[in-house]
């Protein structure tokens, strides 16, 4: 304890990391204001309606999460920074398809300007298109009446409400990504990523306390069942840190060269390769497939059909599962092998003198990064798995949906992920002023840029 107390003071004796704090927790009020901020045009009452007759479910749990709430609050940061997100893995994914987005991918500074410049604009189409389908969303859940011009019978949108709550929807979603980046130049930690895990945070105090009480109901199971399984997610949590900062080191030698009186080269250094480089993208693309057979049983009258699509609509059933666990398999393999290019690191180690020792430069050092990274993506993945379907398994038991959230899945791994950065960040600080960092021996290691989706 005291060692932390001095570590915490340490860190406000560091003037220029002190204000990069305040400025950080600042923009993070900011955010949590706006978003409680509702719509202009929507009855602050009908919002009470909406929630309690709502209907989630894949992805729209995964953005109300992300959103910290917004998104079943109607609030102007409803679509919150996942219309980023969505224009980031495009624009990431064309940089494997597309030449030219290769070329600005390797142009260095100038090319991710502009690489950032091309999402930035993706963003604006995409939230256009997301929050169409965002406000149809809330025609079929507000009551009637519940928007301006507050007609007792009407049963639609108006058009008026429409434009401007589509304006509303992009101007917050372009905020919100300007106090992300603002948090990255002028703050500490990555600010999409922070802006991401606040909203995810924010849901766990209500979440805790909805468990709390409803252990404490007649048959709740009482207090005790309450700590096992507070134990339970404090050990989730270790093997998700174990995941998140697991690495395959293979070493480097680099040959000696002697350039006027001083040497260079010469030492071993080494290469890490993690062992979830995909992070957290397998999991959101798994969930995107599996919200199609929802959408498939929406638009069918087919009993048949039905039947076989409520077996994977269920998300504590075997087969919805077992299909998620493989989906998320196959997807790390898919994103592992767009994000990491052995032929490219082979090459980048040979223009810098760079060998690994046994293994020839060129071609066997792509081939054996390549076997390397397969090995290690197996165990990565199934891990991984493992993770995803956690809440799955402890509602099964029991748990509270909401409670349930935070035993695995993209919440977890993008808090824990976001933790670690950012304390990551601060260590360095103190360090680089000769303070001690926060643990006695070690250093506390983040993510690699592939960690979760660039960011």
């Amino acid at each position: 304890m005291s060692r932390l107390t001095s570590t915490i003071r340490n860190i406000f004796k560091i003037e220029e990391l002190s204000q990069r704090i305040l400025y950080t927790f600042f923009l993070i009020v900011i955010y949590r204001f706006g978003a409680h901020v509702i719509l202009p045009g929507i009855d602050p009452q009908a919002i009470i309606h909406m929630q309690s007759t709502g209907k989630g479910g894949g992805i729209l749990d995964l953005i109300n999460i992300f959103s910290g709430g917004a998104f079943s609050s109607a609030s102007i940061f409803a679509l919150g920074i996942m219309p980023y997100i969505s224009a980031s893995i495009i624009v990431q994914l064309l940089t494997v398809a597309i030449p030219y987005f290769q070329k600005l991918q390797k142009e260095g500074e100038s090319g991710r300007k502009k690489l950032n410049q091309i999402t930035r604009y993706l963003t604006v189409f995409v939230v256009l298109a997301q929050s169409q389908g965002y406000l149809s969303y809330l025609a079929s859940m507000l009551p009637p009446g519940a928007t301006y011009p507050f007609d007792p019978e009407a049963t639609h949108l108006s058009f008026l409400f429409r434009i401007s709550a589509t304006i509303m929807l992009i101007a917050g979603t372009l905020f919100v990504m300007w106090l992300g980046e603002r948090i990255t130049d002028k703050g500490i930690g990555n600010g999409i990523s922070l802006i991401i895990m606040i909203g995810i945070i924010a849901r766990f105090p209500f979440a805790l306390a909805a468990e709390f009480a409803s252990r404490l109901e007649v048959g709740g199971g009482g207090l005790f069942i309450f700590i096992i399984e507070l134990v339970v997610l404090i050990a989730v949590v270790l093997i998700t840190i174990l995941l998140v900062q697991g690495t395959r080191k293979i070493p480097i030698q680099f040959a000696k060269r002697v350039v006027g009186n001083k040497q260079y080269g010469g030492v071993r250094q080494y290469l890490p390769l993690k062992v979830n480089a995909a992070g957290v993208m397998p999991i959101i693309f798994a969930q995107a497939i599996m919200f199609l057979p929802v959408t498939i049983a929406g638009y069918t009258k087919s009993q048949e059909l039905s039947g076989f699509v409520a077996a994977f609509v269920n998300p504590n059933g075997f087969w919805y599962n077992l299909t998620f666990a493989i989906l998320i398999v196959l997807f790390t393999y898919f994103y592992t092998a767009i994000t990491i290019n052995p032929t490219q690191m082979a090459e980048d180690l040979k223009k810098n003198g760079g060998f690994i020792p046994g293994i020839k430069p060129g071609k066997p050092t792509a081939e054996f990064i390549d076997n390397v990274m397969s090995r290690i993506t197996l165990p990565g993945s199934l891990f991984l798995a493992f993770v995803a379907i956690m809440p799955a398994l402890v509602r099964l038991m029991g748990v509270n949906s909401q409670f349930a959230q935070f035993f695995g899945g993209t919440s977890l791994l993008i808090l824990v992920g976001v933790v670690l950065d950012t304390l990551q960040q601060i260590e360095s600080y103190l360090i680089m002023r000769h303070y001690e960092g926060f643990t006695k021996s070690g250093r506390i290691k983040g993510r690699t840029s592939t960690g979760m989706m660039g960011y």
